[in-house]
């Protein structure tokens, strides 16, 4: 693959900072890089690579000189959008389980759905939807989402499979898609009722200890089968499968659906997180997926919907505070791109394509 045309790390990363901090010579340069390769449409395209992740970036700017360039990277999210529907369909009629990459927001349909809602393609972004509802019927007693594989590519998967909670792979993405598109007044059949089965799973697994409360990364066959965790203590606080995209799906699920109390138990369980030492110990880098960045940037947006105030600039100071790496690498989702974009602000919603707004 094109290093160039990956949002997560590479030139169309680098151009969504460019964007947001209005230096356009240098977005346009990073576009021109980014596509110098030619953009893919192939079934491994996605919101993070290819006519998608341009799309996504090119949405976000009103210079008529790329009017046709946004247009085409449009188009070519549709084409691609509709043949993964049509495999992701044709896979549920036969009854058989999905990997995480068909439905999560970094490979799969959940993303395709943000960079539709983005460019405006309403009716397609309804077939997305009407996709993830139809994800959440149970197959053979198990969730819909339900993987067989394992959450992790470097590990043996456990016996039976897993139930992925992450934002970034797991059935939070789907959430909070399906939260935002309710509050957006995109609907669809059974959308409202989707997004109740999914939290109605989570609140399953939801573990309570004194510093609050928390979810999994994930749930085993062997957790279901027993009733217990087979962790004991909260993850790792990240953006791609910690408290900060789990929180933020079901606060937006609370608000889509008028549930107040879920809203705030929700962001009691997150305020909670966020003054505990040990938890902010976790974080490896200043990087959006796995560092300060995806922190700061989740808290900012789960504390302007929040019911009850959530003081977030102890996390700005130390996001600001936090020394880069000495390998930091240059791009968007786990390097410096994404670092600065934390600070520099939420003015193009660029955030978006991290699924919290």
């Amino acid at each position: 693959m094109t290093a160039g045309q990956s949002l997560a790390d590479g030139a169309a990363g680098i151009a969504l900072l460019h964007q947001e901090t209005g230096a356009r010579a240098a977005m346009y340069t990073a576009l021109e890089q980014a596509v110098a390769d030619g953009v893919s449409i192939a079934d491994s395209a996605s919101l993070y690579y290819g006519a998608p992740a341009l799309a996504f970036v090119l949405a976000g700017t009103d210079q008529p000189g790329l009017a046709r360039a946004t247009a085409t990277a449009a188009a070519g999210t549709a084409t691609l959008t509709r043949r993964r529907l049509g495999a992701a369909h044709r896979r549920i009629d036969h009854r058989r389980r999905p990997e995480y990459a068909e439905y999560d927001l970094i490979r799969g349909l959940t993303g395709l759905g943000i960079a539709l809602r983005r460019v405006g393609e309403r009716d397609l972004l309804g077939d997305v939807l009407t996709y993830l509802v139809r994800l959440t019927d149970p197959i053979n007693g198990l969730p819909g989402w339900w993987c067989p594989h394992g959450p992790t590519r470097d590990q043996p998967a456990p016996p039976g499979g897993h139930s992925n909670h992450g934002l970034a792979h797991g059935i939070t993405g789907p959430l909070a898609l399906l939260a935002l598109t309710l509050i957006d007044g995109v609907t669809v059949d059974g959308h409202a009722e989707a997004i109740t089965r999914v939290c109605q799973w989570l609140d399953t697994w939801q573990r309570q200890t004194s510093e609050g409360s928390w979810w999994p990364e994930f749930v085993t066959l062997d957790d279901l089968d027993r009733g217990e965790l087979h962790l004991s203590r909260p993850p790792r606080l990240s953006w791609c499968y910690g408290a900060p995209g789990i929180a933020r799906a079901q606060q937006l699920a609370g608000r889509a659906l008028g549930d107040t109390a879920r809203q705030r138990t929700t962001e009691r369980a997150f305020a909670a997180c966020i003054t505990d030492p040990a938890q902010l110990g976790s974080l490896v880098d200043r990087g959006l997926c796995h560092g300060t960045a995806g922190l700061l940037t989740a808290a900012r947006r789960i504390a302007a919907d929040a019911l009850t105030p959530i003081p977030i600039e102890p996390l700005a100071r130390l996001h600001q505070h936090t020394t880069p790496a000495a390998t930091e690498p240059a791009g968007f989702l786990d390097g410096a791109a994404g670092a600065h974009l934390a600070i520099a602000g939420t003015t193009t919603r660029w955030d978006a394509c991290l699924l919290l707004c």
